[in-house]
């Protein structure tokens, strides 16, 4: 009865209980190959007493007995060498297992995290934080618009431009839209437009600094 209600042993506990069969079993036919061994040199102490003697038939029966035994020694090697992949394998299989057994594990905490998480419900917050982010934008962007109205910021930069080209249409410099034609330090052109207009250099430096306070 108790073993009817015995209790199935683990992976790991399997796995250490296999491995305990097969290194007996080696150490088995290590003992075996021991004892072939032994046999083959006393073979081969027959056979060289025997040649000694001159017994031919003796020597030939001996030698085919020296033939089968070394066979049988190789075939212990290759028994000894299969025992250890089938361990081997039996170890990749455990190693297996385990990776199984972990993406098993991951599997079903995602499962819960997936339970947990309701996409929808996610879905909705972010529309709603895009949604409050739009707002705030468009609340300072709102703000902005009456500061410069209140600070007299209008923004009309035609009007400025023009402004601008007078003052300096007044000093008798020629302006495009890169500034090509502006006189140098030492060009010449600005005292010849400013001896046209009979403007002196302090006048001109006086309405250069009203710019600045425009």
């Amino acid at each position: 009865m108790s073993g009817f209600f015995s209790k199935k042993p683990t992976v790991e506990q399997q796995l250490r209980q296999n491995e305990r069969v097969m290194k007996k079993q080696q150490r088995d036919v290590d003992r075996d190959r021991g004892k072939l061994e032994k046999e083959e040199k006393k073979i081969e102490m027959e056979i060289k007493k025997a040649a000694k003697q001159g017994n031919k038939q003796a020597a030939t029966i001996l030698a085919k007995q020296l033939v089968a035994l070394r066979k049988q020694k190789t075939k212990t090697y290759a028994v000894n060498s299969k025992i250890g992949a089938i361990g081997n394998q039996q170890k990749l299989m455990h190693s297996n297992m385990k990776m199984a057994n972990a993406m098993g594990t991951t599997t079903k905490t995602m499962v819960q995290m997936n339970k947990v998480m309701d996409p929808q419900k996610t879905m909705k917050t972010m529309q709603e934080f895009e949604k409050e982010s739009m707002k705030m934008g468009m609340t300072e962007e709102m703000i902005d618009d009456t500061l410069d109205d209140i600070l007299g910021e209008s923004g009309d930069e035609e009007e400025q431009d023009a402004i601008v080209s007078q003052v300096l249409d007044e000093i008798g410099i020629e302006i495009t839209g890169k500034m090509v034609n502006a006189p140098s330090a030492h060009g010449g052109k600005l005292g010849e437009s400013s001896k046209a207009k009979g403007a002196t250099d302090d006048e001109i430096e006086k309405q250069l600094a009203a710019l600045k306070d425009l």
